[in-house]
């Protein structure tokens, strides 16, 4: 954990929360559309974070919505808690491929599960490649340079994944 005590996805629910209130639900949308491609955060993570994040006072809770929904809203010391993660050295990348993990172990699959590995692979990135490429594109657009150069990390990542499965052996 960081020097701020928070982690990266409860970073990353302020960061969110920098464009203004919103519930769980909305946050797990904004976090698909904005960090999808290139970071992943699961329902369960933004649903335990946002009662620590409370506790911490670095987000108050507004007025319960339709069907209980509970929106969240950004305090001063969220911002400068996140601003103080923002100044904090990243760390290194934890790389986690599960395609590579089972190329790993490739003598021991058969080429018939290989040659479905890699299909399946292949077709992934190819749809992911022209998705963030769009995104990039769109968001740029838009006049967000920051966004699009995160996203063109994602485009490079699909690219370099493409790349190595044509060359993976039994490909």
């Amino acid at each position: 954990m960081a020097e701020t005590g928070i982690n990266p996805t409860a970073a990353a629910l302020l960061g969110l929360l920098h464009e203004g209130p919103m519930t769980g639900g909305q946050l797990m949308s904004a976090a698909e559309r904005r960090l999808g491609p290139f970071w992943s955060m699961t329902r369960s993570q933004v649903y335990r974070e946002l009662p620590a994040l409370a506790d911490q006072g670095f987000v108050r809770l507004g007025k319960p919505g339709p069907r209980s929904s509970q929106p969240y809203a950004i305090t001063a010391s969220g911002k400068r808690a996140f601003a103080r993660w923002l100044a904090e050295s990243p760390g290194r990348d934890a790389v986690r491929n599960p395609v590579a993990l089972r190329v790993a172990f490739g003598e021991q699959h058969s080429a018939g599960q290989l040659k479905e590995l890699y299909s399946g692979a292949t077709e992934y990135h190819t749809q992911a490649l022209a998705a963030a490429r769009e995104q990039s594109k769109e968001t740029k657009k838009d006049g967000d340079n920051y966004g699009s150069a995160a996203l063109e990390f994602a485009v490079a990542y699909h690219k370099a994944a493409l790349s190595w499965l044509k060359a993976a052996p039994g490909a």
